[in-house]
């Protein structure tokens, strides 16, 4: 037996089928499965698996999405409510929440720790009125004030 990888095309249908169920697995519930062994099963079990591994990452994915907007707005509120009490700049209010957190300056690693989408300061920056106005707009359409 040859320790060496078997590339894509080398592998057979079913040995494909297993990668493919250990990634989908991994993305549907967060880690990699233990203590299943795939080796008996068919094509068949294989993809009807498939299947209900898809609505578990769609379903996952939708509650990523919607931690993920309310991570935004609150972090936007934190460095608002920041701003409002001495932070003289967006830059500064932000170094003061990396600090709080513990992160180094590691805008990734803030990310994580309070449930940002990754990559989310290499988007435009928020200008903090703008949001501030977008939020009281968003609070009046909620209550049915607006």
């Amino acid at each position: 037996m040859s320790n060496e990888f078997k590339s894509w095309e080398e592998m057979s249908v079913l040995e494909q089928y297993a990668c493919t169920y250990w990634d989908m697995y991994k993305d549907a519930y967060g880690v990699r499965p233990r203590g299943i062994d795939t080796t008996a099963w068919t094509e068949a079990e294989f993809e009807a698996e498939f299947e209900s591994l898809s609505k578990t990452i769609e379903q996952e994915n939708i509650v990523r999405v919607e931690a993920e907007e309310t991570a935004m707005i609150a972090f936007e509120m934190r460095v608002q409510n920041l701003m409002t009490s001495g932070a003289k700049s967006y830059e500064m209010a932000l170094r003061w929440v990396h600090e709080a957190e513990g992160s180094n300056g590691d805008e990734e690693y803030l990310c994580f720790l309070v449930g940002l989408p990754y990559g989310y300061f290499r988007r435009v920056p928020v200008d903090p009125r703008a949001f501030a106005e977008q939020s009281a707009d968003a609070d009046a359409i909620h209550y049915g004030v607006a």
